[in-house]
């Protein structure tokens, strides 16, 4: 099976390239599901009905989000009718959303799909993610009742991130981080077999301090003080992510490779598919 995630959307920049990209990429590559951080999709800060519909109309199969994840007020109301938009699944009993769902593909295949938020130097703290994780792979377990699992790791600690991945190591297809913006080097495979990758990147304007306009942050780290309210880059964006190509038998990973299109980074591009 073909996977492929893209991280967190920041702004319009980010929303505009995922909108010429990842036709493209559908095109080109007919991945079997595409999962979308879309957390800061909405100027930085959450997601909007309007904004995860545009998503969806890319090509986007389920959308993730974090801990911004209720930023935008409406998100509260319309999470509850939307099929494919998932929050942390480590919330308290009793928030709107979901956090896990069961999508089947074009070809009938059933992915798990999951989004988890780590509790290391990341506000607010949410429950045990290990324990959570636990609980749904029980439910639905990889080649028993599904055929991939993919989870994002909503976190700010690469170590968090990295004792997450071979925690799950064989009972999930691709541990992918998202969060801190930055596309990581370390997209492997793991011993079990699950594909990890620290952190996507961002599909945004790196020329900027993690998405947004540089003058603000700069300002703040350097006189402590907020002038203004924090705003995304308006550069051209990089498309970044991870693409998995899976064992259709077993469910676990036998490919991993970045992605990286358009904006300032180096490019890197598919090329198992």
């Amino acid at each position: 099976m073909r996977l492929l995630f893209l991280g967190d959307v920041v702004g319009r920049s980010g929303r505009e390239a995922v909108a010429r990209v990842l036709p493209q990429l559908r095109e080109r590559h007919a991945p079997d599901l595409v999962v979308i951080n879309g957390e800061n999709a909405a100027h930085g800060f959450g997601i909007t009905e309007d904004i995860y519909n545009g998503l969806i109309d890319a090509g986007a199969d389920v959308v993730t989000l974090g801990n911004h994840s209720f930023d935008q007020r409406e998100a509260l109301i319309f999470i509850e009718r939307v099929p494919n938009m998932l929050r942390p699944l480590n919330y308290p009993p009793g928030v709107p959303g979901k956090g896990v769902g069961l999508f089947v593909t074009r070809t009938g295949k059933r992915v798990l799909v999951m989004n988890i938020m780590g509790r290391v130097m990341i506000e607010p703290q949410l429950d045990d993610p290990f324990r959570a994780v636990d609980r749904e792979l029980e439910l639905c377990a990889l080649g028993r009742d599904c055929d991939a699992v993919i989870i994002d790791f909503h976190a700010e600690a690469t170590s968090e991130k990295m004792a997450f991945g071979h925690y799950v190591d064989g009972r999930a297809s691709l541990v992918v981080g998202t969060h801190t913006h930055v596309p990581t080097a370390d997209h492997h495979i793991l011993k079990n077999g699950t594909a990890y990758m620290s952190d996507a990147g961002m599909c945004g304007d790196y020329d900027s301090v993690i998405g947004m306009a540089k003058e603000e942050p700069i300002q703040r780290f350097t006189r402590k003080l907020p002038v203004e309210r924090m705003r995304p880059a308006e550069g051209e964006a990089t498309v970044s992510g991870v693409a998995v190509e899976t064992d259709d038998a077993t469910g676990l990973a036998v490919k991993i490779a970045p992605v990286r299109i358009g904006g300032r980074l180096a490019e890197a591009r598919i090329d198992f598919w």
